[in-house]
């Protein structure tokens, strides 16, 4: 007697909802995305006990009709595909047809829907089976009622966390959604009190505004780009705000909420030297493609989704991030945020009213402050600044320092303003100012940048020179990195890097391109196999960077180094020409600010 069986449908559907059905968060995403779907403009969820107890959901969509009623708990019954080729061209949220089916049977599921052209329906299932059907109302929408969730597989609920906990996740499903969807209202309410709303008007900061809070909002960069393929909209949070995780970078691909490390990659790599190392920035991007070009249904979650323009979805994220932060003066403010009076004014997206009321809050500061003077001892008029004639193997950065002419044009970066030294504080840090205020200079990170961008240049076209050793470095790989080695040798003497096998997995290098630095040269070609054996090009340009990075670090001045007033111009002069003057190769910022009106409040001169 054969040993398979047929699974009877209430335990094929129990096994479905393992995969459907996690926690209820898992419940609030599909219903939200089936109301999605349904073209409401009006969302409201309700909960009890983090939804455990309870989880409603009621919208103003099209509803759904008296005969698809009974057919919509059917498993694998849906509206949204008809055939494979539907597949691909996929521009629904839902379109499995599994969410309630296995819903319903995990938990006591009542549905009232119409279509507002004839009287609705009212179905209640409990645990797969249907228990009734009948007439209900006319309004137009739906409503599903989920009550009791889990309660006929209690195996379940001992892996469920807190009420505090499994509210944190829906919350955070909501959230996506809400920023998925700025042009629908959304509702939420647990144990009958609101914990969130959107205004369901299309403005997309104001979304992230009530997630994120109004300081975040007002911090946010707009992002807009198109190509013949991509539609690319958003905001990228300032670098002067950043998280420890990448959880705060939104991707949304046609309305789809999903989890992609390629676009995620192509963000950090806009940010570039503008992230501190480990943190990571608060993202919230629209991606809008033809259907043809993403395939959604390569996730049982469908959070993940594939592309088949990739590279250059990559390209034109990462170009777009870039673009927009390579416009930005990126100075953060050096004074406490206070916390805002309950009688402030809401935030205003319209970026002429905000500048209209600065306007007004400077012209009422003329008649309290005289602000601050310029050094008596700088001539204004002087137009000699003071250039330095270093040399890479140079110990100290400014002993060859020779005073020179120098022509206007040579400071080229308006984004960061001219700054006038007024002292030194422990050695580490410089002063100075200028009519918009205080600035504090980390003197180490700001070399670092001059240097980072001088010896970028330099390794950027690099003259073709390979350094002969006379003792050879010798090598002991795996078997893995061995072969991969050999497969890859006229790629690494396309790069001036020359491996010669010395018996087994031992090789030894007898010449590497004269560009490596010195002391990190087995590093380098460690990580150049490591890349290929991760299915990845080697990158010289990474490697490259990596090395002016490891250089501009190691011959710049260090912290409790005491420049005169001379050293600390040249500095800053030298500062002002740099690409990226803001942060330091490492993404820590170079240059604090404190405005005139911030440290007359820390004074108390303003109340």
């Amino acid at each position: 007697m054969g040993k398979i069986i047929q699974l009877p449908d209430d335990l094929s559907n129990k096994i479905a909802a393992g995969e459907v059905v996690e926690r209820p968060a898992s419940v609030v995403k599909e219903l939200l995305e089936n109301s999605v779907d349904a073209d409401s403009k009006w969302i409201k969820l309700e909960l009890e006990e983090a939804g455990l107890r309870m989880i409603k959901v009621i919208d103003d969509g099209h509803g759904i009709e008296a005969d698809d009623c009974e057919k919509a708990f059917f498993r694998h019954a849906t509206s949204k595909i008809t055939d494979e080729f539907d597949l691909f061209r996929v521009k629904t949220l839902g379109f499995r047809g599994e969410a309630l089916a296995s819903i319903s049977s995990v938990s006591q599921l009542t549905l009232r829907s119409s279509t507002g052209d004839q009287t609705g329906t009212e179905i209640v299932v409990h645990g797969g089976e249907v228990k009734s059907i009948q007439k209900h109302t006319k309004r137009k929408g739906t409503e599903i009622s989920v009550e009791n969730l889990f309660y006929n597989t209690p195996a379940r609920l001992k892996y469920l966390k807190t009420i505090h906990t499994e509210l944190g996740h829906i919350t955070d499903t909501v959230n996506k959604m809400a920023l998925s969807h700025p042009d629908i209202r959304f509702e939420c309410y647990h144990n009958g009190k609101r914990i969130f709303f959107t205004p369901g008007n299309g403005q997309l900061l104001q979304v992230v505004q009530q997630i994120y809070g109004k300081k975040i909002a007002q911090n946010m960069l707009n992002v807009q780009n198109e190509s013949l393929d991509y539609s690319i909209q958003g905001y990228i949070a300032k670098p002067e705000i950043t998280r420890s995780n990448r959880n705060f970078i939104s991707l949304i691909v046609n309305g789809r909420f999903i989890k992609n490390p390629i676009i995620n990659k192509a963000i950090i790599e806009g940010y570039h030297t503008f992230l501190p190392i480990g943190r990571y920035p608060i993202v919230v991007l629209q991606i809008n493609m033809d259907p043809y070009l993403v395939d959604v249904n390569v996730h049982p979650a469908k959070t993940e989704v594939r592309f088949s323009k990739e590279k250059e979805l990559f390209d034109i994220v990462k170009q777009s991030v870039y673009d927009v932060l390579h416009r930005q003066t990126l100075i953060p403010s050096g004074a406490k945020q206070e916390k805002p009076k309950s009688t402030q004014t809401s935030l205003s997206f319209d970026p002429l009213e905000n500048q209209s009321r600065v306007s007004e809050d400077r012209k009422q500061l003329e008649d309290l402050s005289n602000g601050f003077q310029i050094n008596e001892t700088l001539n204004d008029n002087d137009n000699s600044k003071f250039i330095a004639d270093v040399t890479i193997d140079q110990d100290n950065p400014y002993e060859n320092i020779k005073e020179e002419p120098a022509e206007s044009e040579t400071i080229q970066n308006e984004r960061m303003p001219v700054m006038y030294p007024i002292g030194q504080l422990h050695g580490t840090y410089i002063l100075a100012q200028n009519e918009k205020g205080l600035y504090m200079i980390d003197q180490h990170a700001a070399q670092e940048r001059i240097k980072y961008e001088f010896f970028k240049k330099k390794l950027g076209n690099p003259v073709k020179e390979v350094q002969e050793l006379s003792v050879p470095l010798s090598f002991e790989f795996t078997s893995k990195e061995a072969i991969t080695i050999e497969e890859n040798k006229e790629l690494f003497e396309s790069v001036g890097l020359f491996l010669e096998n010395f018996g087994d997995y031992s090789y030894i290098v007898r010449a590497y391109p004269s560009w490596f630095p010195k002391g990190e040269e087995e590093q380098i070609i460690r990580d150049m196999v490591d890349e290929l054996i991760d299915g990845r090009s080697i990158s010289i340009e990474k490697i490259r960077e990596e090395a002016a990075i490891l250089m501009s670090c190691k011959r710049s001045i260090k912290a409790n180094h005491y420049l005169n007033h001379q050293e600390m111009e040249y500095l800053l002069n030298e500062l002002r020409t740099c690409h990226d003057p803001f942060t330091c190769p490492h993404g820590r910022p170079i240059v604090i600010h404190f405005s005139e009106y911030e440290l007359q409040r820390m004074f108390k001169r303003i109340m």
